[in-house]
């Protein structure tokens, strides 16, 4: 895992490397002597001591719980062609067949974990950043064997996505505890597979540090990721995404997705350790759902391409005449024909200052706020036109995917 010397911190998908399992909680150790006395006061050559322990306690039962559940998610990618320019130029007509014919190669490895059987198929639960781009999936089991997966379906703004595969060799499935019951301080163990497959099942011991951490992201493909994320300081590191985070009951509570990576404003890093964040249990199961349904996510859109007002000059500021009160919003930068925005009469350089009740100050937050609601609600709208206060009544009858800006302007905040 790479830092760069930044002065904020730095939100990165979880990953990998590797931690022993760290025990804790009403430990109990049953001892079995079989050479009477364990203690050596013999002058002969030191041996070592052959009495038996077994260790139990409430880590070590958790984990034997849900362990067998949880799961390596490998994906593999096509290796990107390396033919000449000159046949791009003119199409080279094999150009084809050599795509068809590229090898897959191992692109990134996660976690994810086994929540349900159905007849011959079970489902696992992933991170979308686990399987996005692959070409095809594989699910090494704790036994040791390696299944096909196929990816059911995914959604890039909760990170989540669930994975369908031959149920013949699953032996155990996981059970979703309610996230909205947590304390914080309360024990949490992470397992999944830090640096890949070749740590698989790693387990990681912790507590559960907050219950609601906002956590707003880019991912690789330039897509907004916003979870309202339990934090915890059980260590989680690249490959742990899409693992489970459980309680001491052995329930899943979360779905490990990121962490985070700083370095300071001076020349030397600033460390930061223990502080991880996972999705919480009740929102996966209501995401997963879906994707079991629809293999998607629907959500409403607007229809608008928008700018922060902070990110604007003063110059150009001024020019949109707010009142000197009003020092934050979403500027319209364009409509879209046929939209909800259009249809409530929304212009370009109007400000959006709320969502409902909700006050939003960046693109980010108005689509976190436009998000709690579903298609066909109406929803109200705050916003100033020509210095002037105004609300509307937006029909949310239109889903995001029916955005059509063009991909020059998709540098804008698209919703």
């Amino acid at each position: 895992m790479k830092t760069n010397k930044k002065t904020a911190a730095k939100l990165i998908t979880a990953g990998v490397i590797g931690g022993a399992v760290a025990l804790g909680g009403n430990v109990v150790y049953d001892h079995f002597n079989t050479t009477g006395t364990s203690l050596n006061t013999s002058s002969t050559a030191t041996k070592v001591d052959n009495t038996a322990y077994k260790v139990t306690s409430d880590t070590t039962k958790a984990i034997s719980k849900v362990s067998d559940a949880v799961v390596s998610v490998i994906n593999y990618q096509k290796a990107p062609e390396s033919g000449s320019s000159i046949d791009d130029l003119f199409g080279d007509r094999d150009n084809k067949t050599k795509k068809d014919d590229a090898k897959e190669q191992p692109a990134a490895e996660g976690s994810g974990v086994i929540y349900k059987k159905d007849g011959d198929t079970a489902y696992v639960v992933t991170n979308n950043h686990v399987v996005d781009g692959a070409s095809s999936l594989e699910i090494l089991l704790s036994n040791g064997n390696k299944v096909k997966g196929t990816l059911v379906g995914k959604d890039a703004y909760s990170d989540l996505a669930v994975i369908k595969m031959a149920a013949k060799d699953v032996s155990k499935v996981a059970t979703f505890g309610d996230s909205t019951k947590l304390t914080v301080g309360e024990p949490a163990i992470a397992i999944g597979s830090p640096l890949g497959s070749q740590y698989a099942n790693s387990a990681t011991e912790g507590i559960i540090s907050s219950l609601s951490r906002q956590v707003i992201m880019k991912n690789e493909s330039n897509e907004t990721v916003n979870i309202n994320a339990l934090q915890t300081d059980a260590a989680i590191n690249p490959g742990n995404s899409g693992g489970a985070l459980v309680n001491v009951e052995g329930q899943v509570i979360g779905i490990n997705s990121s962490k985070i990576s700083a370095t300071g404003a001076s020349s030397s890093d600033v460390s930061v350790e223990g502080m991880g964040f996972a999705i919480p249990s009740n929102d996966v199961v209501s995401i997963i759902s879906k994707l079991e349904k629809d293999g998607e996510i629907k959500r409403p859109a607007l229809g608008v391409q928008m700018l922060d007002f902070a990110s604007i000059s003063s110059q150009n500021q001024a020019q949109l005449k707010l009142p000197s009160a009003v020092t934050a919003g979403v500027v319209i930068a364009k409509v879209q024909d046929g939209l909800p925005a259009a249809a409530a009469g929304l212009k370009k350089y109007d400000v959006i200052t709320k969502i409902g009740d909700t006050k939003v100050t960046s693109g980010t937050e108005l689509q976190t706020a436009l998000y709690k609601y579903n298609i066909g609600d109406s929803m109200k709208i705050t916003y100033y036109r020509d210095g002037k206060e105004n609300t509307a009544t937006i029909k949310l009858d239109n889903t995001s995917d029916k955005l059509k800006f063009d991909d020059a302007e998709k540098k804008n905040t698209d919703k």
